[in-house]
């Protein structure tokens, strides 16, 4: 959780104005940071009227000025904070040691109501003709005086209140002494038993704090209300200094880390901790305070037993601060925690997403006016369609057209995105079973349609597939390098050597996020490259050509780099999936590689080409120059070399698993060997777990199936027929060719997964009815070309990601112009690579 989110969720709401301004220091980070680049800072700033202060004055001294002005706020809020605090506890130990003084002779003894009086006295009478003594009421009972509960129900907090509280208590008691000339059965029952007992109890004479006495109870429950209340009130003191200490020390890291100074030791040590919220006097005196406090409440309400009433007060301190707390910051952490998002229109990206959300008909009905959006309307025309193919006789055999069916239908809502995709995949496996499409091919060659038990063993059998195995393997190594910060570390090392030549940077970039992309898939890798290029962004004039070349350098980069590794991208496991035999990653590696290299160095050229990064947008300005990356000084750790140990030993496992298949049988079982290490050494928690991208699972296990019933119900041989007459007449590179165009346009306004999904079976039995079996062949090139699907703001998650960056003013780097104009040529030089020098590669490598 980020340290702002933090503070606003734990601080006490009346104080707020009085805690460190956190977001208005980063405000002026910035700001002496652009300083430091000579770039003038009004245009960025419309509201900041201290630009000026920071001239050419040394940068420690200007923002030392406003950690003052801080800390001074800060310390006078604390010391009358303090000082009132304090006070009210020694008031309150004055009023205690009275109690204690008083005697209980001294102490008024209470009636009950005229109605119970009859009752209760009519009982002791009997009971002591009896012989019997009644039994004290119990702590918990309900007090029944009218007049007792009204005042000490309504009691103050504050100390004179309470003196106040208990004078009234003694009148009303002696009020009603005097209304009643009558002894009460409990005060004969008393006396009754304090003569019975023997002369123990004279020498422990009861108290305030032990008695059972109406008096007693109320006189305790102020005390008890009092002493809670100024406990917590110590505590919310206490977290006010802690907060506020972590708030300096983390914009002093911040500060250092943007500005490359060293003034974090320096001021927290010589000033900071000097201050008197800060001394360690001032936090041994809180701690002094809640230990007195502590010490009274089991003195007054506890009978002494300091266990009890320290359970009992921290009790009510975590009541007071999930009352005090506003339901929008829990709403906040809530969403934080479990990883959601506010909406559609804000998980999906770019302008594109706000268009899927617009009103596209409203229709008049007699109810009123009814609001129909785009994904209704394909909704409702993807159900018409499966449901007019499901009545009409398209393809031969009952099972292949209603595969068929749910293959159209399927494909519809996946191009659409109606739904959420992954619903789609969820729906697959019931729509197969119910329609039962699956069928089963015997010994003697009889198709015997299987039955819905048999189908929905057979269904989730497939589903959970070693690929999927691999593809959770693949998002456990993702975790543990970027919870451990080994790709942070590694990344500012290389980029830091990049220079300021903007050209250069680029390149250095593109280059980290296609290799980031490897491992930490092509989901997070542009995430984290978008915040490392933060400190760049800021520090950029305005209207730079650089930041939205930058920005989308990085995703398509990120793209070329989900052909790179079988575990960098869903739709390369799909194509391994389909495999037989699946490639080995050494292979692999000798096909991508060089293929991702040639590609991000032609994309490249083609940005610099379009952009120019390095021209300044004032002509009379020279040309820019990029504030340098700083690299992490932190050495390894530990738990860093254990998570790259494990990490490099699965590559290498899964590099040579081909010739360990009769020991381990499938790369998914490797995938376990991760998991195992991770999560049982304590470096990835259950709250890891948790956060993969199931949603991207099971939209892998829906294609899966989806693949299954097509091969299943005969809808594939009926493909084979006729793409057998369409290819009848063609060579192997003449296939090549068309089928990169057709991936090429699927993946590019449709998913990358769902390209995968829907063509790699496609692949596979072209590739089966060419002379030589090149199946294999045609599927590497799918699962590799549905990463170059790069046109539009959509076409995949790194593009998705790279839509939504945004300026300080609020504004979009990058428009659908940008994807257009650079994304469709990067496309097509991509593609063309994957079918030239990847094909001769392939042939190569025996494909």
């Amino acid at each position: 959780m980020k340290f702002s989110s933090s503070l606003k969720f734990n601080a006490v709401s009346e104080w707020w104005d009085d805690y460190i301004d956190y977001d208005g220091l980063k405000k002026q980070i910035y700001l002496v940071e652009k300083r430091q680049s000579g770039l003038d800072t009004n245009y960025h700033d419309l509201e900041s009227q201290r630009s000026p202060l920071l001239g050419n004055s040394d940068t420690d001294e200007v923002f030392s000025q406003y950690l003052d002005r801080e800390l001074r706020k800060i310390t006078l809020f604390y010391e009358s904070q303090a000082t009132e605090l304090f006070e009210d506890i020694e008031d309150l130990e004055a009023q205690v040691a009275e109690q204690d003084e008083a005697e209980m002779r001294d102490y008024p003894e209470f009636d009950e109501e005229d109605e119970d009086e009859e009752d209760e006295d009519g009982e002791g009478d009997t009971l002591l003709q009896h012989g019997e003594v009644p039994k004290p009421r119990k702590k918990g009972r309900k007090r029944r005086n009218s007049t007792l509960r009204r005042l000490s129900l309504s009691s103050s907090e504050e100390g004179a209140d309470l003196d106040a509280s208990l004078s009234s208590l003694r009148r009303v008691g002696l009020s009603l002494r005097g209304k009643s000339p009558k002894v009460s059965a409990r005060t004969l029952a008393n006396t009754w038993n304090s003569l019975t007992h023997s002369g123990s109890s004279a020498q422990v004479p009861e108290t305030v704090w032990t008695s059972d006495t109406d008096y007693a109870w109320d006189v305790r429950l102020l005390f008890k209300r009092r002493i809670t209340n100024l406990y917590v009130s110590t505590s919310s003191l206490k977290s006010f200094v802690e907060l506020n200490y972590s708030g300096f020390r983390k914009i002093l890291k911040k500060y250092d880390k943007v500005t490359f100074n060293e003034l974090k030791d320096r001021y927290l040590h010589d000033v900071v901790e000097h201050a008197p919220p800060f001394t360690q006097a001032s936090k041994d005196r809180i701690t002094a305070a809640l230990r007195k406090l502590l010490h009274l409440y089991s003195h007054c309400v506890t009978k002494e037993d300091v266990s009890a009433a320290q359970r009992q007060l921290k009790l009510h301190q975590r009541e007071h601060i999930a009352w005090e707390r506003d339901t929008v910051w829990r709403q906040m952490i809530g969403r934080e925690r479990r990883g959601e998002g506010d909406g559609d229109s804000e998980t999906v990206g770019g302008t594109l997403a706000v268009q899927q959300e617009a009103e596209a008909v409203e229709i008049q009905t007699p109810l009123g006016h009814l609001k129909l959006k785009r994904r209704h309307i394909w909704k409702a025309i993807a159900v018409t369609v499966f449901l007019t193919l499901l009545r009409i006789q398209t393809v031969d055999g009952e099972e292949a057209n209603k595969c068929f069916a749910i293959l159209v239908f399927a494909t519809i809502l996946w191009a659409s995105e109606a739904i959420p995709l992954f619903v789609t995949s969820i729906l697959m496996p019931l729509l197969l079973v119910c329609l039962r499409v699956i069928r089963r091919t015997g010994e003697d060659g009889i198709v015997t349609r299987l039955t819905t038990p048999e189908a929905t063993k057979y269904i989730f059998s497939v589903m959970f597939s070693p690929t999927i195995m691999l593809l959770i393997g693949g998002f456990t190594i993702a975790s543990a390098l970027s919870k451990t910060a080994i790709d942070r570390v590694l990344i500012t090392r290389v980029l830091s050597m990049a220079g300021t030549r903007p050209s250069t940077v680029l390149l250095a970039f593109m280059g980290v996020s296609c290799f980031a992309s490897m491992w930490i898939s092509n989901v997070a890798a542009p995430t984290l490259c978008f915040t490392l290029i933060r400190p760049i962004l800021r520090t950029l004039p305005p209207k730079s050509t650089f930041a939205p070349c930058l920005i989308l350098g990085i995703a398509l980069a990120a793209n070329i780099g989900g052909q790179s590794s079988p575990i960098s991208s869903p739709q390369n496991l799909i194509a391994l999936q389909h495999m037989d035999p699946p490639l080995d990653w050494t292979r692999w590696f000798a096909v991508a590689i060089p293929v991702s290299t040639v590609s991000i160095i032609l994309i490249w050229w083609l940005l610099l080409v379009s952009y120019n990064p390095a021209r300044s947008p004032d002509p009379t300005e020279p040309d820019i120059e990029v504030k340098p990356i700083r690299a992490a000084k932190e050495p390894f750790t530990l738990k860093q070399y254990w998570v790259s140990f494990v990490c490099l030993v699965t590559i290498g496992l899964w590099c040579v698993e081909h010739q360990m298949e009769s020991l381990v049988g499938d790369m998914g079982i490797i995938a376990i060997i991760p998991i195992v290490a991770f999560f049982s050494t304590g470096v990835l928690k259950k709250d890891d777990f948790e956060h993969f991208l199931w949603t991207v699972v099971f939209l892998a296990m829906g294609g899966i199936a989806l693949g299954k019933g097509v091969t299943s119900s005969g809808l594939l041989d009926v493909m084979d027929e006729l793409i057998r007459g369409i290819i009848t007449d063609m060579s192997l590179y003449s296939v090549v060719l068309v089928l990169s165009g057709i991936v090429l346009v699927v993946s590019t306004f449709v998913s990358h997964t769902i390209a995968s999904v829907l063509l790699v079976p496609i692949a596979k039995e072209v590739g089966k009815n060419l002379p030589g079996n090149h199946a294999n062949l045609l599927i590497f090139l799918t699962g590799l070309i549905c990463s170059t699907g790069m046109g539009m703001p959509v076409s995949g998650f790194p593009n998705q990601t790279a839509a939504t960056q945004e300026d300080e003013l609020g504004q979009l780097y990058l428009s659908n112009v940008d994807f257009l104009k650079n994304g469709v040529p990067a496309s097509i030089v991509a593609t063309f690579v994957v079918a030239t020098i990847g094909y001769l590669l392939m042939r190569v490598i025996g494909l």
